[in-house]
Parts: C-alpha cells; sequence; structure tokens
C-alpha cells in the first residue's frame, strides 16, 4: 500500500463517520428523550402520593394541589398546561391524579404525551 492511497483511506473514513454522524445524534437524542419521559413518570408518581396524602389530612392549611406540584421539579411544570391534578374522595379513602407533560428534545417532535399516576390513600 503507497502512501497516497492511505492517505485517500484516510479520506474515506472521515466522510463515511459524517455521514453516520446525524444518525448517531439521532440515538443519542432518543436515548435522553427516553430518560427524561421515565422521569417525568417518576414524578407524576411522586406528586400524586404527595397529593393523596395531603388530601388524605384533615388540616385545612394542606392543599393537595400545591402539595402535589410541590413535589414536581419545576422545568417539568413551567407551561400552562404541563401540571394537571385531580382528587376523587370516596368512602374512607381519597384518590389524586397527577398527569405531567413530556417535555421534547428531539428537534420538531412536539408532543409526547403526558404520564400520569394515581395514588389512594386512607382518609384520617
Amino acid at each position: 500500500m503507497t502512501v497516497s492511497s492511505r492517505r485517500r483511506d484516510r479520506g474515506q473514513v472521515a466522510l463515511e463517520f459524517t455521514g453516520f454522524l446525524p444518525l448517531l445524534l439521532l440515538l443519542a437524542l432518543a436515548a435522553v428523550q427516553l430518560g427524561i419521559a421515565a422521569y417525568a413518570s417518576v414524578q407524576a408518581g411522586t406528586a400524586a402520593r404527595a397529593a393523596a396524602r395531603a388530601d388524605s389530612d384533615d388540616d385545612w392549611r394542606t392543599h393537595s394541589a400545591h402539595a402535589g406540584r410541590a413535589a414536581v421539579s419545576g422545568w417539568l411544570t413551567d407551561g400552562p398546561g404541563d401540571y394537571l391534578h385531580t382528587s376523587r374522595p370516596g368512602g374512607g379513602e381519597v384518590t389524586s391524579t397527577v398527569r405531567i407533560r413530556i417535555p421534547s428534545v428531539v428537534p420538531f417532535v412536539d408532543d409526547w404525551g403526558y404520564a400520569e399516576r394515581s395514588s389512594t390513600m386512607p382518609k384520617d
């Protein structure tokens, strides 16, 4: 193999890598998006438990919507419609449901849906 053919091979490898780079970036963004979706789901569960706990307490100073929102990371609930809380009392228990919009990091895809979790606690 001559010196000039090795130089051409090096250029071809750089060109192939440049063509493959967008696919690698897209896969990396997909992995990050999956992690954000899982994190939003965990945060929704935490908020639902906190809201149900506050709803099950008879103390008038605790409000379930505030307790649920306080349990969520601020960047997940920045926009309007990013956080929704509902409570349903029934018998000797209360069920709180929290829905959090999953933020997007993938370009040109804005709607990844919502992470929704419910929690039921016995009423004091």
